[in-house]
């Protein structure tokens, strides 16, 4: 690799690893030498960009480009241009694609550029007297762009102004900013990249002064009944996952419609590409119905008019609802409309907000170059479970911690209900740091409290709008017969593996029932992991058979209260996980405790004690997540099964 690159990998990383430089994997960077440019392809992210995501091309071919006469018509010019981008290639089999702005990189005379969308910048861009602004910050310290369309059109006017600007001052222009745009930075090393950009946030932080802090706020329990009737209005064509966020910025500019305006046009671009070019506005005045009476038919028509789904749903007393195909574009539309609040509020310091005109925003909305960069980098999941919303309580470790890990492979969304907090936090967060565009999500939740179990799916619906399965396998085993069991410990065992799967049903089927009522004949899940245990007695072993009996009477209760809103209720009966925790637990797992409750009759060590309970398996071995899973996916999969306890014993148990 040559030492340029790895320079141009580390400043690349540098900014874009910084919201308030770059969202998305948005901006671009780039190095030249006499005979090549390399240049950021389209869909690569600048936070975790290598050499592979920079696209050589020859300067030569692409000089030919800004001599060219191409067609008058916008989009058969921009299709023109693109294919002589492809053209300019040194190595097309990669299949890379130049970013649409590699001209205007190759026309600043330095070896380095970095283009980014500061959130700064754009406050003074994207503010009423920007061009006036700029001349006093910064006079002939930079070149001024006003708008103009990406593309070729842009690169012609910045070319014309680029000469105009060697003409009068006799030097290289290092700074270009470009209106509702960003900011261009070139230098001959990426030392005085950073510095010349330092100079030009300073510069713009000391005209901007102080603006309200962003404070996280508290949102209103009525989302559990609204956000889930919401999802369903957008998934008539796949699922979505949406996001409920509420601070004090939303606060601000949903407090009046006049307010809403402030954010409600996009400034630059990149809020067209993610979000779409309108929002939609309501208001929230306590009366849930109403609210979403007026949201159906609001979406119903802008689904029509656009036609697309909307992304952004604005509620004055809720909040900001985000909508994306799956989590990461969810993550993706917080952070482009935080970009978006800030912005409002800086440009009140530069004349008040400026956003692009309806003419601009078309040009966007239509053109393929733009489409593409959002197809690469916000595209669905795959799997089994692909954009479905999954709770599995007891997530953090064992049989809980494998069927979260399988239900992330196949494209779920997944809460991980614990106790065990800094276990489960970390757990989400190795699950988290894959290329996967769905997201492992942690809340500390104790099953055995109503409460508890409430807010954690409160917080379900919050992070991702809904709840499509619901798999309680929290649970806990004290061994012992009459004699040793206190009523102390039989009281919590039915709290956690038999109250626990109630509270969890309960809350559940809640919002379950409510997206059935705005999708109707869409069926989702309750899953209870039961055990063999609940299919015959086990000997000094009562407490846990006899809330695993129960959860199976509660199961058929269950089904049949709930299948009319299409909510499948089962269990899953798995034999022994001698691998996990609950068996293999050195100093209190099942087979230290059966050896010292005299369960295995002659055991002297745990290796008797497990040695038994294999012999007792006809498939010779414990049971996996794996195999529990395969059994998850049939009852997710059919929609005519409910009220049954699914043995995956290895033939141990089998049905009459």
């Amino acid at each position: 690799m040559k030492p340029e690159i790895q320079e141009l990998i580390e400043i690349s990383r540098f900014y874009g690893q910084k919201k308030d430089f770059v969202i998305a994997g948005g901006g671009n960077t780039s190095f030249k030498d006499e005979n090549h440019i390399y240049i950021k392809a389209s869909g690569s992210s600048l936070a975790t960009i290598d050499e592979s995501g920079f696209a050589q091309l020859d300067r030569k071919m692409l000089d030919s480009i800004s001599k060219k006469r191409y067609s008058d018509e916008a989009m058969l010019r921009e299709n023109q241009i693109k294919q002589d981008l492809l053209n300019s290639r040194v190595y097309p089999e990669k299949g890379q694609r130049p970013s649409v702005e590699t001209s205007l990189h190759d026309l600043m005379a330095f070896r380095f550029v970095v283009h980014t969308h500061s959130t700064k910048v754009n406050g003074l861009m994207c503010g009423k007297d920007a061009e006036k602004r700029t001349t006093i910050l910064f006079g002939d310290e930079v070149v001024f762009v006003p708008y103009v369309d990406p593309g070729y059109i842009l690169f012609k006017e910045v070319q014309s102004r680029v000469n105009a600007y060697r003409k009068r001052t006799g030097i290289e222009p290092q700074i270009i900013l470009l209106q509702n745009h960003g900011i261009f930075v070139a230098a001959d090393s990426t030392d005085e990249i950073q510095k010349l950009y330092d100079k030009v946030i300073d510069k713009l932080a000391a005209a901007i002064g102080k603006i309200p802090e962003l404070i996280n706020l508290p949102i209103d329990p009525v989302a559990s009944k609204v956000i889930p009737a919401i999802r369903m209005m957008l998934s008539a064509n796949g699922l979505k996952t949406l996001k409920v966020v509420n601070n004090s910025y939303y606060e601000l500019f949903l407090s009046s419609e006049a307010e809403y305006q402030k954010i409600a046009s996009p400034f630059i671009p990149d809020g067209i590409v993610y979000c779409n070019s309108s929002f939609l506005y309501a208001e929230f005045n306590g009366d849930t119905d109403a609210l979403l009476n007026e949201l159906s038919t609001k979406i119903e028509t802008y689904i029509k008019t656009q036609p697309k789904t909307p992304k952004i749903i604005c509620i004055k007393g809720i909040g900001c609802v985000l909508a994306s195909d799956n989590a990461l574009g969810a993550a993706t539309l917080e952070d482009v409309m935080n970009d978006t609040c800030l912005v409002s509020l800086y440009s009140e310091k530069f004349g008040g907000q400026s956003p692009m005109t309806p003419v601009q925003v078309q040009f966007i909305d239509t053109w393929e170059v733009e489409q593409y960069r959002l197809a690469l980098s916000m595209g669905a999941t795959a799997g089994r479970a692909d954009r479905k919303i999954a709770i599995v309580t007891g997530g953090a470790q064992g049989f809980g911690a494998g069927i979260v890990e399988n239900l992330m492979e196949n494209g779920a969304n997944v809460v991980i209900a614990d106790l065990n907090e800094e276990k489960g936090k970390e757990f989400a967060e190795s699950l988290n740091g894959g290329k996967g565009k769905n997201k492992a999500f942690f809340v500390k939740a104790d099953v055995s409290n109503a409460a508890s179990v409430e807010n954690l799916v409160f917080q379900t619906v919050c992070e991702f709008g809904g709840l499509d399965i619901l798999i309680s396998n929290a649970g806990i085993l004290r061994a012992g017969g009459l004699e040793e069991m206190t009523p102390e410990t039989f009281e919590l065992m039915t709290k956690v593996n038999y109250s626990g799967y109630f509270l969890c049903a309960k809350y559940a089927s809640a919002v379950m029932k409510i997206q059935n009522k705005y999708k109707p004949g869409y069926f989702t899940d309750i899953i209870q992991i039961n055990s063999k245990s609940g299919l015959k007695g086990s000997n000094r072993n009562f407490a846990y058979a006899g809330g695993k009996f129960g959860g199976i009477g509660l199961t058929q209760s269950f089904a049949l209260e709930l299948m009319p809103s299409g909510i499948k209720v089962n269990s899953v009966c798995p034999g022994n996980f001698f691998d996990g925790p609950l068996w293999s637990d050195p100093e209190n797992g099942l087979f230290v405790q059966y050896l010292r409750a005299g369960k295995v009759p002659g055991a002297k060590n745990l290796n008797d004690v497990k040695r038994f309970y294999e012999a007792q398996v006809p498939a010779g071995r414990g049971c996996t997540p794996l195999d529990v899973m395969r059994a998850v996916y049939y009852i997710i999969e059919q929609e005519y099964e409910t009220g049954q306890a699914v043995p995956v014993t290895g033939g141990q148990n089998m049905l009459n």
